[in-house]
């Protein structure tokens, strides 16, 4: 089987490919790309090429920008780190799909799919351009300011001067930059879909930081942090769940 891998990630692509060779042994040939325009260059270079496995993005730019350019009459299996609303509009037009992180199983039944389904399938252009919108969509705007209802009125904060919130029930208390609470009456989980996942963290199931208002940082017990915030008192933990994906978070 001659296998054309679209991934840009070189540990990636090692991985893939040793798991086509656990499956397919030495009938497996590949050629590997990282980018748009090698991935053109591969399919235009008189390569018979049996199956793609594609990362959706690349080095410059995304693995449907090379079947704009190209015509293919090649099953695609896409291997891509993307959430299951995405995914399954792969599955309702026929193309499997993989997940990051994935692993030998993965591949494959992805391989078995293959080979009972797509050997003689044509790639339907109108689903891959209905993906691309998808992806072409504007960046979600987060908000800026939060409404606050008061007894005397209404409060408008800048989300940038808060600097925790905590659960409260159905309702969340955010904490600013001078240690004054506010009652916001949403709850942590739809305020946290709100804010700018870039500055705001929740570190656990009932609290929200702020990453511009972090004053210091302490290792505690079994695998969490225990961090002090502008304007709040007490120390705030990580669970033991959040502490690695805290650590990405900040850099670590």
């Amino acid at each position: 089987m001659n296998v054309l891998i679209l991934e840009d990630e070189i540990p990636a692509y090692k991985k893939l490919k040793n798991c086509l060779s656990q499956h397919l042994g030495t009938t497996l040939t590949h050629t590997h790309a990282r980018s748009v325009e090698e991935g053109i260059n591969a399919l235009s270079g008189g390569n018979s090429f049996d199956l793609i496995f594609a990362d959706i993005k690349l080095l410059d730019g995304t693995s449907f920008d090379i079947f704009d350019r190209v015509t293919l009459s090649i099953p695609i299996i896409f291997c891509t780190a993307y959430d299951e609303h995405l995914l399954r509009a792969f599955k309702t037009n026929g193309i499997d799909y993989i997940l990051k992180p994935f692993s030998q199983t993965h591949i494959e039944d992805a391989l078995h799919k293959y080979e009972t389904l797509f050997t003689t399938k044509t790639i339907d252009q109108n689903m891959l351009d209905d993906l691309k919108v998808l992806f072409s969509e504007k960046p979600k705007k987060y908000k800026g300011r939060l409404v606050i209802k008061k007894q005397n009125g209404i409060l408008l904060i800048e989300t940038k001067d808060i600097s925790c919130i905590e659960a409260f029930g159905e309702l969340s208390k955010l904490m600013d930059i001078n240690g004054k609470m506010h009652v916001k009456s949403t709850n942590i989980g739809k305020l946290m879909a709100d804010l700018d996942p870039d500055q705001f963290f929740r570190i656990n199931r009932s609290q929200i930081i702020n990453i511009n208002h972090i004053t210091k940082i302490d290792p505690h017990t079994k695998n969490r942090l225990s961090i002090l915030m502008k304007g709040h008192k007490s120390a705030m933990m990580t669970s033991s769940t959040t502490t690695k994906d805290f650590r990405k978070w900040l850099g670590l």
